[in-house]
């Protein structure tokens, strides 16, 4: 389901959710990181809020995509970054050999290109913080996202996470509907 297909309150707390989530994952990196001298912001954080809010029902929304692309495609940027010397090899081959993990994994999630390229030409900070790169900022700005993702899906009309449970005035309506066709 597309943002053209949400009902106007769907589309509103989308926008608040990516809001608030990149909020809260930029703030979070920004100030711990900054404690060490390593102020970083996950760029690909705000293309994965624009899929997960933008487009719940996608099979790249799903949690597992999200977070698992996301820590395949650090991983990789991170390795490649270390042993390749010429970044746009490095940065070439991280995009490749993510997309192929991420696809034997089944965690395609396109934003994770961006997360193995960052980690190739993120700059000192990046390449300073190494393998940890994978846990602060990339895992716990995806956690950030997934956290506030499941709570905004608690007001949407259909539950990406939870398909089958439908929210209570679904199931009031329904119910109204089916005590009126039983009375006619």
């Amino acid at each position: 389901m597309a943002m053209r297909d949400m009902s106007n309150q769907e589309v509103l707390v989308s926008i608040i959710g990516a809001f608030i989530a990149t909020l809260l994952a930029s703030f979070f990196s920004y100030t711990i990181l900054s404690a060490e001298q390593m102020p970083i912001i996950l760029a690909s954080t705000g293309a994965s809020a624009v899929l997960i809010f933008g487009l719940p029902h996608s099979p790249v929304s799903r949690p597992w995509h999200l977070v698992g692309g996301h820590l395949v495609s650090a991983v990789v940027g991170v390795t490649c970054q270390k042993l390749i010397a010429n970044p746009i090899l490095a940065s070439s081959l991280a995009i490749a050999f993510a997309m192929l993990l991420m696809h034997y994994l089944r965690c395609i999630h396109p934003p994770g290109g961006a997360t193995a390229v960052t980690a190739v030409i993120g700059g000192e900070q990046v390449e300073a913080l190494g393998y940890a790169f994978v846990l602060l900022p990339v895992f716990f700005n995806m956690i950030i996202l997934l956290s506030i993702a499941m709570a905004v899906a608690t007001l949407r009309d259909k539950n990406p996470f939870y398909p089958e449970i439908e929210p209570e005035a679904e199931r009031k309506r329904k119910s109204e509907s089916e005590d009126t066709v039983s009375r006619s």
